[in-house]
């Protein structure tokens, strides 16, 4: 969901120039994401027109889709061979905090996010925490790694006191844009606009699946442009 009234409009505001996108399912037909190569390149191309600079694939990892990081990696190379556009791509995974990824954590088998490869972007259920979460970030910890927990505003279970727990931990925070406009509802929004309030917010991702959801709509609220603003400049900068 767009504060802007067209694509021209969201262009010309220039807002997303030079912009790093943390998270998206665009790596097509391997998630619940894009499934076919030119909807994958239009969502490129379009994003190109925007100013993107970078775009980080982020396609799931869990027990319902248990994507191989080898394969991942095959799709990838096919989608960057297709691609001539100027947005450079870069391929990590969204990985679920479930008993496949402790598996994986163990072998060394995953996709980590950042130039460096230091960090790790983790999911869980949106109602329920998994068993031991904590446990699990601290071992992902002591593999050598950094946790990043995708759109954390998402969850339902979590509260201010968790969120600061989390923080006091080291774990880092990776906001969906969508959240500040009223994207994933008003429980949502109002996590997302405290997150941000509390400058805890370290990264900003689209988390787009589909051509469908980047289709503008009409708003006329100054703050929901205002908060974008801020959440898409802060999202300029790198993983430190």
């Amino acid at each position: 969901m767009w504060p802007f009234k067209s694509v021209a409009s969201i262009k010309d505001s220039g807002m997303f120039q030079g912009f790093t996108d943390w998270h998206s399912h665009i790596l097509p037909g391997v998630d619940d994401g894009v499934q076919s190569m030119q909807e994958s390149l239009d969502i490129l191309k379009l994003y190109e027109d925007f100013g993107v600079r970078r775009i980080w694939l982020t396609p799931h990892i869990m027990e319902d889709i248990p994507n191989q990081p080898a394969e991942l990696k095959k799709k990838f190379e096919e989608l960057k061979k297709a691609w001539d556009g100027k947005v450079e791509l870069k391929l990590a995974a969204e990985h679920m905090l479930d008993s496949l990824f402790e598996e994986r954590l163990a072998s060394g088998d995953v996709l980590p996010i950042g130039d460096e490869g230091r960090h790790i972007l983790v999911e869980t259920s949106y109602y329920t925490p998994p068993m031991g979460m904590e446990d699990l970030l601290d071992k992902i910890k002591a593999k050598g790694y950094y946790p990043v927990l995708a759109h954390p505003e998402r969850y339902r279970y979590m509260d201010e006191a968790f969120y600061n727990r989390l923080k006091n931990k080291g774990i880092l925070f990776q906001m969906n844009y969508a959240s500040l406009v009223g994207g994933y509802g008003e429980s949502a929004k109002k996590k997302a606009e405290w997150l941000l309030k509390k400058d805890m917010v370290n990264l900003v991702g689209s988390d787009v699946h589909r051509m469908s959801s980047i289709n503008p709509v009409v708003t006329q609220s100054p703050q929901k442009k205002q908060y974008l603003e801020l959440i898409i400049n802060a999202a300029k900068g790198r993983l430190e």
